[in-house]
């Protein structure tokens, strides 16, 4: 089509980016690591960290995306012959059981059909008979299949174990679900720059609470680059390690600046109003949810109707609209597309991108009646905004 198309992205990361985030690195990028001036912002980005976590426990940010604070998790809490526990339904779940692999650690796997949330009463049932385990693994959100685990039992049932840690990768599900980390027991809490904070990627961030402390003191797999306790020795100090994405810390400092404004909790209802909307949408327009249960907040993953590959989809809406959706990853290739609900991203971004994606199944062949995703999740908004 003839004229402007605008490109918005739509995946669940990179996301929609925070232009005040933006702005603020373009006046500040030759700002020097190893000044004063840098280590007030890093300071104060820390102490917002931990409002955006509702957490006491130490934080800490590391120059890199978030499979390296997933492998730092690894490295810092293990020794040579311990083992660990993971709860793993989809291709982040299994990212665990490879980064262990890599550090000659046993993973001993509790595995749910993808689609399913990871059974917690069967890693519970582990815990108990198939110990020890000095770390037990799992996602807050899977978003390969848009599916939110119960951590919050998880933690619970670990709290029992002084010798175990619990280690969540929650890069999704930090600021779209609720996650309340010391109530819940939660030792590691893993996030990312490019999701719910609205930058670009090249950060991850962790909150790591004093029973991971200790037990990070015992441990004896190699580290260097990820070497937390390093890491925890000069943030307190307003500094890193080594060198720091410095631009992407000063676009983290406004960014949680404007998530303390509006509030996190905010934030959080941001990301439950757009899944419910999009669930609601998907089904009025007769298209099936990937998810059995446990839906998540973060993104919603749906179904190809029978007959078409969902990278049609993924192309059609790009080509037309410029809307930049996810497709299946590995063996879900071709059979579901994702819509995330993180970022930058509010009700009427949502309201077009499923008006375009009702032109998209009409042009490729499916019955449907324009306008019925649309109303369905105007009615959501509606009901929602009543409350």
């Amino acid at each position: 089509m003839p004229g402007i198309i605008k490109e918005r992205l739509f995946t669940p990361g990179p996301t929609p980016l925070l232009m005040e985030a933006q702005a603020r690195t373009l006046t500040a990028a030759n700002i020097h690591h190893r000044t004063e001036a840098f280590r007030k912002i890093m300071t104060e980005t820390l102490s917002l960290l931990k409002y955006y976590y509702d957490t006491q426990n130490d934080v800490l940010i590391l120059s890199c995306s978030g499979t390296g604070a997933m492998e730092g998790s690894i490295s810092n809490l293990l020794s040579p012959g311990e083992r660990i526990l993971v709860g793993t339904a989809g291709k982040f779940g299994e990212r665990w059981t490879g980064l262990a692999q890599a550090y000659g650690i046993e993973a001993v796997k509790v595995e749910s059909p993808y689609g399913q949330p990871v059974n917690i009463a069967e890693m519970k049932q582990k815990l108990a008979s198939a110990g020890p385990f000095r770390a037990v693994y799992i996602q807050a959100t899977e978003t390969s299949t848009a599916v939110m685990n119960d951590v919050r039992s998880l933690g619970e049932a670990v709290k029992n174990y002084p010798e175990t840690a619990l280690v969540v990768d929650a890069i999704t599900g930090l600021g779209t679900s609720e996650l309340r980390i010391a109530d819940w027991g939660l030792d590691i809490v893993i996030g990312g720059s490019q999701k719910a904070v609205m930058i670009p990627p090249g950060l991850a961030f962790l909150s790591v609470s004093e029973k991971a402390w200790g037990l990070i003191a015992k441990s004896r797999l190699p580290k260097y680059y990820f070497d937390f306790a390093k890491e925890r020795k000069n943030q307190v100090k307003g500094e890193t390690a080594y060198t720091p994405a410095t631009t992407l810390i000063i676009s983290l400092h406004a960014a949680l600046e404007y998530i303390q404004r509006i509030g996190r909790e905010n934030l959080i209802a941001n990301a439950a109003l757009l899944a419910e909307a999009s669930r609601a949408a998907a089904q009025a327009l007769g298209l099936k949810l990937f998810a059995a249960s446990s839906y998540a907040n973060a993104a919603t993953a749906i179904c190809a109707p029978a007959g078409v590959d969902s990278g049609a989809i993924v192309k059609e809406l790009r080509a037309r609209f410029g809307a930049v959706i996810a497709n299946g990853q590995g063996s879900m290739k071709g059979q579901l597309f994702r819509l995330a609900h993180l970022g930058y991203y509010d009700m009427a971004d949502l309201f077009a991108l499923l008006a375009g994606l009702e032109i998209v199944l009409l042009k490729l062949g499916q019955k449907i009646e324009l306008g019925s995703g649309v109303r369905a999740a105007q009615e959501v908004y509606l009901r929602r905004a009543a409350q």
